[in-house]
């Protein structure tokens, strides 16, 4: 069945005069017949005007309704109401005008509709996480509380729109002074037999131009305990194993050796009275080192010429490497000497070549960078993830305390310990120390 297109509104207007143009011609030419040329025109056109208006006024209608429409959804969609739509029964360019209206229309309620979803899920997840969450505008004003900070700062009442200083004053006095402080830490509330530790985070950010902060306030206490745990029953299962490792030889060889006594064969007895001594002081260095590590004081900080200190330290471990004579630190001489002891001979023990062991010294923006480099096996990924943990280690006798010793040794001077695997081979341990 064919369909018959709907001509344009301009056609159809211009259609019209045309015909009204016509139709005073052919009402002039009647007239004239009666009349003057000019009376007869004048008098055509009187009659045919009004008509006109009228036919042009009516046909214009709906397209104003139209414009009025548009107008009134576009109003809509500012105010974020998207469910309004348009119909349009003609055609030409007004229809793909209404139709690419209305797309836009299921466009953006399809898009409010996922932000919508999108808020619902966030709020849920803030609102429900263990963490308290406070957001704060530029007056210090409670924009954001959680349930966590709710329950842990007002007793489970709502929070938003207090001055978040007067909630901090009738606050614990940990907290205050963590507030006071600025920036991340941790702090304890309560006492031995009953405190918690919290993890303060403060960030600051510009929402919609202005400047807010958010406060995090994280409870570690149920984590800590638990790595605790976990930490002693790794110290007790290392310390057990090294203690029967020296005491069951010991017994051995003490009972070997009066059974010697008793037959008489008293020229084994140095033998065996000498492997007695060397599980005695192994025994006595492991207990040495975990007292040590446990018991590490804060280091005193003094200027010392790197030369020297290194000239020093080589006459006890060996190691490659030269440094200029005036260059100046300043850390605790005798920790670091520690640590560095320890990262040479476990450079010595990876199989690497005594000559191929350097130590090299650098100048860095943070402070001074000291790095011990070996060419043995290195290490792969699983011990790389490991090896600054206490009493982690892949030697049969180790005791796993080498490198965390350095590390602890390295914060305390504000520096950091830090572990790669080199090209062609080796390990580099690099230890930085902070002016």
């Amino acid at each position: 069945m064919m369909q018959t297109a709907r001509l344009p509104m301009e056609f159809r207007l211009a259609a019209l005069v045309v015909g009204v143009v016509a139709g005073i011609a052919l009402l002039a030419a009647w007239l004239a017949t009666w009349l003057l040329p000019w009376t007869a025109v004048l008098v055509a056109t009187a009659l045919l005007l009004p008509l006109l208006a009228w036919r042009v006024r009516a046909m214009l209608g709906p397209v104003r309704a139209l414009l009025r429409a548009l107008a009134g959804t576009v109003v809509a969609y500012r105010d974020g109401d998207y469910s309004f739509g348009i119909r349009w029964d003609g055609g030409g360019e007004l229809r793909e005008l209404v139709e690419a209206h209305n797309e836009l229309g299921s466009v953006l309620r399809e898009q409010r509709n996922t932000l919508v979803q999108r808020e619902l899920m966030l709020d849920t997840v803030v609102q429900n996480t263990p963490v308290a969450m406070v957001l704060l505008d530029p007056q210090h004003r409670v924009v954001l509380a959680n349930l966590a900070a709710r329950r842990l700062l007002g007793g489970g009442s709502r929070l938003e729109g207090r001055d978040f200083d007067q909630i901090a004053a009738a606050a614990p006095e940990a907290l205050r002074e963590a507030l006071a402080r600025g920036g991340d830490g941790m702090f304890t509330v309560g006492h031995e037999d009953d405190e918690d530790i919290f993890h303060l985070s403060r960030r600051e950010f510009r929402l919609n131009g202005r400047r807010h902060e958010l406060v995090l306030l994280r409870a570690l206490t149920t984590e800590l305990r638990r790595q605790e745990v976990q930490t002693w029953k790794k110290v007790i299962r290392v310390i057990s194993h090294e203690l029967n490792n020296s005491l069951a030889p010991i017994a051995s060889l003490a009972h070997s050796s009066a059974e010697l006594v008793r037959r008489g064969q008293v020229e084994r007895l140095p033998v065996a009275l000498a492997k007695i001594e060397e599980r005695a002081r192994h025994l006595e260095g492991f207990i040495r080192d975990y007292a040590r590590f446990a018991k590490l004081p804060a280091p005193r900080r003094e200027p010392v010429r790197w030369s020297a200190f290194f000239e020093k330290l080589r006459s006890q471990v060996q190691f490659a490497g030269s440094f200029e004579p005036d260059a100046t630190g300043c850390f605790d001489a005798s920790q670091l000497e520690q640590a560095l002891i320890n990262l040479v001979r476990n450079a010595h023990e990876s199989g690497s070549a005594p000559a191929a062991v350097t130590v090299q010294l650098r100048r860095v923006p943070e402070g001074w960078r000291v790095d011990v480099l070996d060419r043995g096996a290195g290490m792969n990924e699983a011990v790389l993830a490991n090896a600054l943990l206490p009493f982690y280690s892949t030697k049969r006798s180790g005791t796993g305390l080498g490198l965390a010793l350095a590390r602890e040794i390295a914060e305390a001077h504000g520096g950091r310990v830090a572990l790669l695997n080199r090209d062609g081979g080796g390990l580099c341990v690099s230890l930085v120390l902070a002016d």
